[in-house]
């Protein structure tokens, strides 16, 4: 009867230890922003290469995907995205663990950016360029330019032309904020956006919105990431092109082990995989369209189409600090949604005033009116925390995106709070200067500049 007790019990166990054996051992997770034309030629050649493990790519995007990490709502080997800053703030939380660096002939700095956390946490594997998607036929239909730099954005000829994501709801989004923030500075920054937030079209859930928007034409133009300027599924006819601005942004695309991953060897050979010569060739393929981090890959018959490694000036621009962008990585967020996101008609409206008013100073001399439309113009450009209160990072650190239906923290409930009270005050402001103004003009002349404009 023992023996048979035994043997029993091995039968119920064995398959058991079998099945956790072989999660272990077989099984890689992703959890990965890139779409799926991006990861299917991956998944291809890596299970070609071993076909003993299993690679489940789990799509999320940047921002969901660090709140669940540092949350832990998702457990995964891999973290695999484009925004530096995801990786310092999981970096920081110590959710990365320590890699080996692999020889990709890759430099060492790109634009003063490292390749590779200096602490090995994090990767690089490809380049990353942000810019402006756009539809030639749109913009050409209402002959407008393709716009030259970030902040052409902001022009009023882009008035109702422009789609963007939130940096709240996206990483790719963020970065491009945060970079802005950071070229031309705190206050000059929020100032570019509030007048780029008067010439949205729309607010879009995801970065591929964007580009899926242009696409389709129902907005010309919107800042996006290189590989997400042709979006899968174009309608039949549609085009898109992508420009680098000339305040070009020019980062590693990143891939790290995170710090509880259950297959730390499959893990590994992922990676190695990534930068290994055949890895690296699968981003030239039209369908993943992304720039090699290793110069090798790229074609040797004398054409620098393509190639950036070809074009020395393309790295001699500006510098992204990704811990500066970590450590106010929410407070970001928040000022963004608070500030436009959540206002985008009224700062479209109001903007109209604005440039209508000023183009009406352009004929006439009038200092008063003058006064009333550049205090209208500051209190829309001005942003609820100055710079040096932006800079204090210990303020921020504790900082939570909040998941839909979810309570906040007291303290930053508090904060956000205080924000917005200071952007309503400042609209409060910027409606009264243009109601000041718009007496001033006189009825009369005020209704010749547009419907619009008279009730800002």
């Amino acid at each position: 009867m023992l023996r048979t007790f035994f043997i029993c019990l091995a039968a119920l166990l064995a398959p058991t230890v079998f099945i956790g054996t072989a999660i272990a051992a077989e099984k890689v997770r992703v959890l990965t922003s890139f779409p799926p034309q991006f990861l299917e030629p991956f998944q291809r050649a890596f299970t070609k290469r071993h076909p003993a493990i299993l690679i489940e790519f789990v799509q999320r995007k940047t921002t969901t995907a660090l709140a669940d990490i540092v949350g832990d709502r998702h457990k995964a080997d891999i973290f695999w995205a484009s925004a530096p800053d995801a990786f310092e703030i999981l970096k920081r939380v110590g959710r990365l663990t320590e890699l080996k660096p692999r020889p990709t002939g890759a430099p060492d700095l790109i634009a003063g950016y490292p390749v590779n956390d200096p602490d090995l946490m994090y990767l690089g594997f490809a380049l990353s360029g942000y810019g402006f998607v756009y539809n030639p036929d749109y913009l050409k239909e209402r002959e407008l330019p393709v716009p030259k730099g970030w902040s052409d954005l902001a022009a009023p000829i882009y008035a109702g032309h422009i789609g963007i994501s939130s940096p709240s709801r996206s990483g790719t989004m963020h970065l491009m904020v945060e970079a802005i923030l950071q070229v031309y500075g705190w206050d000059r920054g929020w100032g570019i956006w509030s007048e780029i937030g008067g010439n949205l079209a729309t607010v879009t859930a995801r970065s591929f919105g964007v580009s899926a928007g242009v696409a389709r034409g129902r907005f010309g133009v919107g800042p996006s990431i290189d590989f997400l300027a042709k979006p899968e599924g174009m309608p039949e006819g549609a085009t898109t092109r992508f420009a680098l601005p000339e305040e070009t942004l020019f980062v590693p695309a990143s891939i790290a082990i995170l710090t509880d991953a259950a297959n730390r060897e499959g893990a590994e050979r992922f990676i190695d995989f990534v930068l290994s010569p055949d890895g690296q060739a699968l981003l030239l393929d039209p369908a993943v369209a992304r720039l090699p981090i290793s110069p090798s890959v790229y074609p040797t018959d004398g054409s620098t189409d393509g190639n950036p490694f070809q074009h020395d000036s393309l790295f001699a621009r500006g510098l992204f600090d990704a811990g500066l962008s970590a450590a106010r990585y929410e407070l970001v967020n928040i000022i963004f949604d608070e500030m436009i996101t959540f206002r985008r008609s009224d700062l479209g409206r109001m903007w109209r005033s604005v440039r209508a008013m000023e183009a009406a100073l352009s004929e006439r001399s009038d200092t008063d009116l003058a006064k009333l439309v550049s205090d209208a113009r500051g209190a829309l450009t001005r942003p609820p925390l100055n710079g040096t209160e932006a800079m204090e990072l210990e303020r921020w650190k504790d900082l939570v995106r909040v998941r839909r239906g979810l309570p906040t923290p007291e303290p930053q409930a508090r904060l956000e709070a205080h924000i917005k009270a200071r952007i309503d005050e400042n609209m409060r402001r910027a409606a009264q200067a243009l109601t000041d103004a718009a007496a001033r003009l006189g009825a009369a002349e005020w209704d010749a500049q547009g419907p619009e404009a008279s009730r800002p």
